[in-house]
């Protein structure tokens, strides 16, 4: 039932594991969650990898039956929890890929977004249907979907609740790519290493920049681009990256 995480490589799979549920997410499961993303935060990996257990969902929400009978002070609480771990996850210190192997509703989407990337199954199915209960998105689907695809998309998936396919997802802007489901972690591996060899510290860098361009005027991101640059130049990773070019090998980034 609850989620875990194995290693793969140079890497961390954390598996929604609910298939009889779909893989949703209850209130005990986020807060495992949240215990887990705390646990990578610490790890030696250089990417983690988000997945659903079974072949039809990466994760179909919230439960709903969860949700039902609720003060409202329940509600405020409940919603900034899930806010509170996706924010998390977004923020680790490690590249976060979201592997989407069928239905990704909801907080399952919300899940999906909050990641840096995003690779689905040809048989994924996604949606913030949230308005079809007479609800609104509550874990920051609203923010991260508009920031990902624009407002006039955004506006029609989340007031119509209408779901989308993968190949829908990816004309959106929503995926990275697509890859079949009987090699989909090995591919989701491949696309890992695109990446997961750079310095640790300098992709943070790069990612905090590009997140909190959708916060800030022009000249403020251009002012935080530059901050961020400079402490990039100041590592030693810097230093034997430049080196290596001009020597021309590859670089041994050591995360310094």
């Amino acid at each position: 039932m609850y989620p875990h995480v194995k290693p793969i490589d140079d890497y961390l799979v954390l598996t929604l594991d609910r298939p009889e549920a779909l893989n949703a997410l209850s209130f005990e499961i986020i807060r495992k969650l949240s215990q887990l993303i705390d646990d990578v935060a610490t790890s030696s990996a250089r990417a983690l990898i988000i997945t659903g257990a079974g072949e039809k969902a990466f994760c179909a929400g919230a439960d709903i039956k969860e949700l039902m009978n609720r003060s409202r002070m329940e509600q405020q609480r409940g919603s900034e929890l899930g806010q509170h771990v996706f924010s998390k996850l977004e923020n680790l210190p490690i590249p976060s890929v979201a592997l989407i192997n069928g239905f990704a509703f909801g907080g399952g989407l919300e899940l999906a977004l909050a990641c840096t990337f995003r690779i689905a199954t040809p048989n994924a199915k996604m949606g913030l249907p949230e308005i079809k209960l007479g609800l609104i998105p509550g874990y920051g689907g609203t923010q991260r979907l508009t920031r990902v695809i624009g407002e006039t998309k955004a506006n029609e998936m989340i007031l119509t609740g209408k779901s989308i396919d993968a190949q829908t997802a990816l004309q959106y802007g929503i995926l990275n790519q697509i890859v079949e489901a009987e090699t989909a972690l090995e591919k989701t591996c491949e696309f890992c290493k695109l990446f997961s060899s750079y310095s640790l510290p300098v992709l943070s860098f790069a990612r905090d920049a590009i997140r909190r361009s959708g916060d800030v005027t022009l000249q403020e991101g251009l002012h935080l681009e530059s901050n961020l640059s400079t402490l990039a130049y100041s590592l030693e990773d810097a230093s034997e990256g430049m080196n290596a070019f001009v020597e021309k090998r590859k670089p041994i980034f050591k995360d310094q």
